[in-house]
């Protein structure tokens, strides 16, 4: 069968993650992706969690308590380099949106999130994945979809590939993934 979205942009990440990797998540949110890339990292692996809501973060921590390869950080995903030093990262995952239960006047935005990839994107290894779930049913959504489709539909595909997975014959503005992997160095 079919993946659904949330198991698929998992399945793209957990492909070519291998323990004691470094590997991004971009927007912790509740932590559930955080918690799933510590798994596959592994404890000699590193984690870097990224949100700019401290109850997001509080959230990711009572769910990741036992983990000790994540390093939480108060802060947009666009100041990625400021934190991530010398690091080669193997993945990145991105859920865009809200905080789940959280305040939906506080989303992801294309001002961040494409400098953010473009960044990741530079530091990934060769074969390494950028995964980014795509919540476009708000305002604030649908023009961040459309900024990411324009800006990556641009990239050279000699520098990388990037797919779009997407059910089209679901309601409501139903999520999709964008994966991008990279094929060279740039």
């Amino acid at each position: 069968m079919l993946k659904r979205i949330l198991p698929q942009a998992k399945f793209f990440a957990q492909e070519v993650i291998k323990q004691g990797d470094t590997v991004i998540d971009a927007t912790c949110g509740n932590g559930h992706d955080t918690h799933f890339l510590a798994e596959c990292t592994g404890e000699r692996g590193k984690v870097y969690s990224f949100d700019i809501q401290e109850q997001a973060l509080a959230n990711a921590r009572g769910l990741c308590e036992e983990k000790n390869n994540i390093e939480f950080i108060l802060d947009s995903h666009a100041n990625v380099d400021k934190y991530i030093g010398e690091a080669t990262i193997k993945a990145a995952m991105f859920n865009l949106g809200y905080l789940p239960k959280g305040n939906h006047s506080i989303t992801t935005s294309h001002v961040s999130t494409l400098p953010a990839i473009d960044k990741i994107f530079n530091r990934l290894e060769v074969g390494g994945r950028i995964v980014i779930v795509v919540y476009h049913g708000h305002p604030a959504g649908k023009t961040e979809r459309d900024c990411l489709l324009d800006f990556l539909s641009k990239w050279p595909q000699k520098d990388a590939q990037v797919l779009n997975y997407q059910f089209i014959n679901q309601k409501n503005d139903a999520p999709f993934i964008i994966c991008i992997e990279k094929n060279r160095h740039t």
